[in-house]
Parts: structure tokens; C-alpha cells; sequence
């Protein structure tokens, strides 16, 4: 090879590598995978604040990383069915998922019924907000008040029926607790999804339920809700009249839901930080900060680090009140 073709091929690979994406998806350069689109799984049916979040995120966050974002309702078994799935993909980035604290909470109450462990099978890529609940109750529903609904429910024990998105979910551990501190026994009854219970509560075919914010806000406008307290430390700034349990004879009492993305354990870690920066510019972009402030909601974005720290305290501590107050599945 003469200098002339010499120069030539030096000048061709140096044009190359100028084209190459500096940062990617892909473990690996030319790796093909990186052109897939990527599967942002939520582990429950449409309907729920998980699925309203992804669909949110899923185009501006394409549109940061290069990729499309396909959202992907897995629903069933509190969110194990979806978090199986995720924690059995390759670990290259390429699929995701929302999780809530339902995946902490499920770590003691299904101890015994989930084939994998969230502190070790779970990459934590980055908390995105928290997001109330509120108790609310179908309209022809005679109870006006949390102190009305307790005296019912101690006057008719297991007539009432509440729902949940299911078993392990923060709605029926809201129950569960709201049962165990006031001494009553309001009937449980888990649903595959937000969506589907809060179809049956429109319908009046259970009473009430913990429900996010974020979904019954048009069915609390419409009257076809009544909301009647909020398990947060505080009143709702969207519903000031509204009293928190804690505040009607419940101190201790406070359920505050968090929602993040995680991916399965072994992701390579630059994957991971880079996914998780993305969410951080995504998460605090004007529009989508004004929609999750419609919807409730707080925006709460965290490092990679600082997300399972997060999950593992919260492991610890709702192990800690579920084994005190005795909470089981039905």
C-alpha cells in the first residue's frame, strides 16, 4: 500500500469513527440491539397512575435517548407478573419498567410467591415523583366523613366492601391499615389493576377504595367520587378541605406512594446513569412537571444510588409495620 492509499484509509476511519454515537444504549459499539426500540413495561392493566406516568415519559424520553419507547402493560399478581418479566430480559437496557411501592411491599407480604428479590434482581435507574391517594367512595354511599365511615364499619362489621389494584398494593395496605388502627373490618377485595377496581367502584359494586389521586381526580370533579380523607402526612394542596387520617385521630397514619424506573440487575452500570440522567431532564421539563402537578403529583427525581437506597428502606420499613400489625393476603 503506497502513502497515498495510506492516507486515504486513514482519513476513511477517522470519518467513521466522527459518525459513531459517542454514547448509546448498547453495551457494546455496533451492537444492532441498540436500534430496538425500548420496552418500558408497566407491570399493571391501562387505567392506573403507573400506565398514565410511563405514557408521559415514554416519547420525550425516546426523544432524549435516540429510541423509541414502547409502553407495555404486563398487569397481574400486585406487579410480579410485569417485575418476573423485566428481572428475565437481557440486561442491556433495552427493557424497563415502572415500579412502585408495591415492589417493596411485596417483598414481605409475597415473600413466599415471587421468584425473584428486589434488592438483588433490580437495577434501580431513578425515582420520578410521588403521588397521593385519597379514599374516596361511590356517591349513594351513606358515609360523609372517615370518623362516619369507622363508626359504620364498627357497627356492621364486614358489610363494607373495599377494593384495591390488588394484593400488596399501597391501596390495600392503606386498608389494611386503616382497619388495623381503627378496629375495624372493611372487606378487602384485590382487583388485576386500579383500572378494572375503579370500574367496579363507578358501577357501585364495592364501596370505596385508596385510590392515586391522579386517578380519581375527573371522577371526584364529575361527582361520580366522593372523596372523603387522604392517607398523606399532610392536606393535598388540590384538596385542602379535605382532612388526612393522621389528623382524625390517626397520627401515625401516612401512605404516600413513589414511582420510579428500574431495570433488571447486571444492566451496565453506564447504561443505567445515563438512562437515569435523561429521566432527570425529562422528569423537570415544563410540561411535563405542569401534567404530574395536575395530577397530584410531585416530581422527585434521584441518582441511581440514591433509588435503592430508597427501596430498601422502604423493604425494611413496611416489612417492619406489615409483621406488627399482622396484615396478610387473602
Amino acid at each position: 500500500m503506497d502513502m497515498t492509499q495510506r492516507r486515504r484509509r486513514a482519513c476513511q476511519t477517522l470519518a467513521v469513527a466522527l459518525f459513531l454515537p459517542a454514547s448509546g444504549l448498547s453495551h457494546a459499539q455496533g451492537d444492532s440491539s441498540s436500534a430496538l426500540p425500548i420496552r418500558l413495561v408497566v407491570p399493571y392493566p391501562p387505567g392506573g397512575f403507573t400506565d398514565i406516568l410511563a405514557r408521559l415519559l415514554a416519547e420525550p424520553l425516546g426523544g432524549r435517548l435516540g429510541r423509541t419507547v414502547i409502553v407495555e402493560n404486563r398487569g397481574g399478581g400486585a406487579g410480579t407478573i410485569g417485575t418476573n418479566y423485566v428481572v428475565r430480559a437481557p440486561a442491556d437496557g433495552n427493557t424497563l419498567m415502572i415500579v412502585a411501592n408495591d415492589l417493596a411491599i411485596n417483598e414481605t407480604l409475597l415473600a413466599k410467591r415471587i421468584p425473584y428479590d428486589a434488592r438483588k434482581d433490580i437495577a434501580p435507574i431513578a425515582q420520578i415523583a410521588w403521588s397521593p391517594l385519597v379514599l374516596v367512595v361511590h356517591p349513594s354511599f351513606p358515609c360523609r366523613s372517615i370518623g362516619e365511615l369507622i363508626a359504620m364499619a364498627k357497627a356492621h362489621p364486614k358489610s363494607i366492601n373495599f377494593g384495591s389494584g390488588g394484593n400488596s398494593t399501597g391501596g390495600h395496605l392503606a386498608l389494611a391499615m386503616l382497619n388495623s388502627s381503627a378496629g375495624i373490618d372493611i372487606v378487602h377485595v384485590p382487583y388485576r389493576g386500579n383500572g378494572p377496581a375503579i370500574q367496579d367502584l363507578l358501577g357501585g359494586q364495592i364501596a370505596g377504595m385508596f385510590i392515586q389521586y391522579a386517578v380519581a381526580k375527573p371522577h371526584i370533579a364529575a361527582g361520580t367520587l366522593r372523596v372523603l380523607a387522604t392517607p398523606s402526612r399532610q392536606r393535598l394542596e388540590a384538596l385542602p378541605d379535605v382532612p388526612t387520617i393522621a389528623e382524625s385521630g390517626f397520627p401515625e397514619f401516612s401512605v404516600m406512594p413513589w414511582f420510579g424506573i428500574a431495570a433488571r440487575a447486571g444492566t451496565p452500570p453506564s447504561v443505567v446513569t445515563r438512562i437515569s440522567e435523561e429521566i432527570a431532564r425529562v422528569a423537570h421539563t415544563p410540561g411535563v412537571l405542569h401534567r404530574l402537578s395536575e395530577l397530584g403529583a410531585e416530581v422527585q427525581t434521584t441518582s441511581p444510588v440514591e433509588f435503592a437506597q430508597l427501596i430498601d428502606r422502604e423493604i425494611s420499613d413496611w416489612g417492619e409495620l406489615i409483621r406488627k400489625a399482622g396484615i396478610t393476603v387473602e
